[in-house]
């Protein structure tokens, strides 16, 4: 495959467009495709943004790298992210929840879907009770899916019972995105990338490292008042990432 690219039938040539390749999708992308067409289908979207200040977390993140050992993974940007949603899914049931057959349901388990980039698809491994994971075993957890996500290893039983979704562009570069919630979830959290942005403090002009977050939710179950304060609790908690225990 050159270029990483997918190689497929040619089914027409000199076409006004050049010649037609037809690939067929893997199993895997048929899932994705499925997934999507049902949410933009079934789910009426609310759509929330917001802007965190993520200074607290850099710090937090090179101390823990200054004392890290070699069998302890330093936690990502995007493990804080899965924390700070975990702790707030606990304290908000509704975004821990679904809307299923004109109910809803509340879940006792805080599971958090993470998106893995794979090749051919997106795979989404569940860290299952992410919001009881000390935060260096949440990222211990985190590493190995993905390890096994691009193995090819990774099992069924991690790949189900999420109830919540994190999704992340930043290796990208990418600013600010909007994700499909993946039923019967009632949200999804996409992560943008990390920037150092020129912002006022205390009236002077500095700098500071900026991260755009867009909660994505499914209307029926989260309203604008719920949802909103689930991500302002999500926000607080990667702008004050101490104030939880680690």
């Amino acid at each position: 495959m050159a270029g990483g690219e997918e190689q497929g039938t040619v089914t027409e040539t000199g076409t006004a467009k050049g010649d037609v390749t037809t690939q067929e999708p893997s199993r895997a992308q048929q899932v994705v495709a499925r997934r999507v067409a049902e949410a933009k289908a079934t789910i009426p979207e609310l759509v929330l943004r917001a802007r965190v200040a993520m200074d607290a977390c850099l710090a937090l993140r090179a101390r823990l790298e200054a004392q890290a050992a070699d069998d302890r993974p330093v936690p990502t940007v995007e493990d804080l992210v899965v924390r700070a949603c975990a702790l707030a899914l606990r304290e908000h049931p509704r975004a821990n929840g679904a809307y299923r057959d004109g109910r809803f349901e509340l879940y006792s388990r805080v599971n958090v879907g993470m998106v893995v980039h794979a090749r051919d698809a997106l795979i989404v491994p569940t860290v299952f009770d992410a919001d009881q994971r000390p935060l260096g075993e949440l990222a211990a957890t985190t590493r190995a899916l993905v390890e096994r996500v691009h193995e090819g290893s990774i099992t069924s039983p991690e790949l189900g019972n999420a109830t919540f979704t994190v999704t992340s562009l930043a290796e990208f570069g990418v600013a600010s995105f909007a994700a499909a919630v993946i039923p019967p979830q009632a949200a999804i959290l996409a992560v943008g990338a990390v920037e150092e942005r020129a912002v006022v403090e205390d009236g002077a002009p500095t700098t500071g490292h900026r991260m755009e977050v867009t909660l994505t939710c499914d209307h029926r179950i989260l309203l604008g008042a719920g949802a909103g304060a689930f991500l302002a609790r999500v926000r607080e908690l990667l702008e004050r990432p101490l104030d939880a225990p680690l």
